[in-house]
C-alpha cells in the first residue's frame, strides 16, 4: 500500500514562501487534579508538558504544530526537531509532499514508525498554520474546504477516582450539552461502569468505555474484554456508547472476532503512527470507529487519508485530540476537511488548551462549530513560554500499576 502524499499547497498561499527556521518549544502546565488517576499514576506533580514546533516562514509568518511524543519523552521530541529542521530551512514551504517526503527520508531508516512520526506530525501541522495564516484562510479551506459546519463532540474524561468526582464530571458534561461521556475503565472496574452509566443516564448523557490497553503488553483476550462486557450488562440496562482500545498491544488482530461478539462498536487506533497501518487495520475490519490523532500519524493530511479510507470502509473516523489546543486544532480542521460527525473533547483542566487559542472554540447544543481564525486559529507569545517554562518534572510516567479495586466504592445501591 503506497503512502498518502500531501497536497502542493504553493497556489493556494502564495508562490514563493519559503522556511526560514524551525525551533522546538517545551511547555509545562497545570493539569486535571488530584482525584484524578491519570494524575496519581503518571504526573504525580501534577504538572504536564506539551510539544511544539514554530515554524517561520521568510516573510516573518509563524505557524504552530504539536507531536505527542513529548508528553513522554520531551528530549527526545526536541533532539528530533532539531535532526529534521536543517533538512528543510530554505526550502518550499507549500511544498507539503516535498517537505513531507523529506523528513520521512531524515528519519524513516530508524522511526519509519514510532517516534519520529510524532515530530513529522508536528512540523506538519505547523506548515499548514502557517500558510493558512499567510492566506489568510482558515486551516481546513487548505485541505479542500469544510465538508461539515458543525461536528458533534463527545467528552472525554471519566478517570475519577471517586464516585463525587465523577459525578462534577458528569455535571461538566451536561453544563456543555454534550450527550456522550467516555469514561476510563479497566477489566477490573465493571463496577465503576456500572455506575457511571447509571448516574450519567439521569442526565441524558449515554457513556463510552476507554479500556486503555494501549500500554498493556499482552493485555486483555477477547474473552476477558467479553467478560468485563457481561458484568458491565447485568448491573445496567444502559448500552456502551462505544468500547476503545479493549485489546492489549500484542492482541491487535484479534479485533475483528471482537467486533463480530462485542455487540457494541469498537474503537481503536489513537497510538498508530502512520496511516499506511490504520487502513490496513480498517481494510481487515478492526474498527467500528477509527481515532486517529493528527499529532501522531504524521499530520493533518495523513489523517485526512484515513478519512477516506474509512468512508470506503464504512467506518467512522473521530479525531483523537488529548494534547493542548494545537493538538486541538490540527485534528479539527482535519476533522471538518473530511467530513467528521464525532470529535473527541478533552474534560481535564490544562491552561493550554485554552490559552494558545486566538479565539475560543465555539460549541453550540453539544457541538465544535466551524473554526474562523487564519491557520488553525492558535498563537505562541513570549509571555506564555514564560509563563509555562518546560520543568523536568512534568513527564508522564508509563511504568505504573494500577491500584487494586476497593471493594463496594462504586456501589450502585
Amino acid at each position: 500500500m503506497s503512502e498518502p502524499a500531501p497536497a502542493h499547497l504553493g497556489a493556494q498561499t502564495g508562490d514563493g514562501a519559503r522556511i526560514a527556521a524551525i525551533r522546538p518549544v517545551l511547555l509545562s502546565a497545570p493539569y486535571a487534579d488530584p482525584e484524578n488517576l491519570e494524575v496519581r499514576l503518571a504526573l504525580p506533580t501534577g504538572w504536564r508538558t506539551t510539544g511544539l514546533v514554530e515554524v517561520t516562514l521568510d516573510d516573518g509568518t509563524t505557524g504552530l504544530g504539536e507531536g505527542y511524543l513529548a508528553v513522554f519523552a520531551p528530549r527526545v521530541f526536541v533532539s528530533t526537531v532539531e535532526l529534521i529542521a536543517p533538512h528543510l530551512v530554505g526550502r518550499p514551504a507549500g511544498d507539503l509532499a516535498g517537505r513531507y517526503r523529506d523528513m520521512v527520508l531524515v528519519t524513516g531508516y530508524w522511526s519509519l514508525q514510532g517516534a519520529a512520526r510524532h515530530v513529522v506530525s508536528a512540523v506538519e501541522a505547523a506548515l499548514v498554520d502557517a500558510l493558512g495564516k499567510r492566506a489568510g484562510v482558515p486551516a481546513y479551506e487548505l485541505l479542500g474546504g469544510r465538508r461539515t459546519d458543525r461536528i458533534r463532540l463527545y467528552a472525554s474524561g471519566g478517570d475519577s477516582a471517586s464516585p463525587s468526582a465523577m459525578s462534577a464530571e458528569i455535571a461538566a458534561v451536561a453544563a456543555l450539552g454534550i450527550d456522550t461521556f467516555k469514561i476510563r475503565a479497566r477489566g477490573h472496574e465493571a463496577d465503576k461502569a456500572v455506575w457511571t452509566l447509571e448516574h450519567a443516564a439521569a442526565h441524558g448523557i449515554g457513556v463510552a468505555i476507554d479500556m486503555a490497553q494501549n500500554l498493556e503488553d499482552p493485555g486483555q483476550s477477547v474473552t476477558d474484554t467479553l467478560v468485563f462486557l457481561d458484568a458491565v450488562r447485568s448491573g445496567t440496562r444502559w448500552p456502551v456508547r462505544f468500547l476503545e482500545e479493549p485489546l492489549g498491544p500484542a492482541r491487535t488482530a484479534e479485533y475483528p472476532a471482537l467486533r463480530r461478539t462485542a455487540g457494541c462498536p469498537v474503537a481503536g487506533g489513537e497510538t498508530v503512527t502512520t496511516a499506511q497501518e490504520l487502513l490496513a487495520r480498517l481494510a481487515s475490519g478492526y474498527y467500528d470507529l477509527v481515532q486517529p490523532d493528527a499529532t501522531v500519524v504524521g499530520g493533518l493530511h495523513q489523517t485526512l487519508a484515513v478519512f477516506a479510507g474509512a468512508a470506503g470502509h464504512g467506518v467512522e473516523a473521530v479525531v483523537h485530540c488529548w494534547g493542548s489546543a494545537v493538538c486541538q486544532a490540527a485534528n479539527y480542521h482535519a476533522a471538518f476537511a473530511g467530513g467528521g460527525r464525532l470529535a473527541e473533547w478533552p474534560m481535564p483542566r490544562y491552561p493550554l488548551r485554552s490559552e494558545l487559542l486566538v479565539e475560543p472554540f465555539r460549541l453550540e447544543d453539544g457541538c465544535l462549530l466551524a473554526p474562523r481564525a487564519p491557520g488553525l486559529g492558535v498563537r505562541l507569545t513570549p509571555e506564555t513560554e514564560r509563563r509555562y517554562a518546560f520543568r523536568d518534572d512534568a513527564v508522564y510516567r508509563c511504568a505504573t500499576a494500577m491500584p487494586s479495586a476497593e471493594p463496594r466504592r462504586w456501589h450502585t445501591g
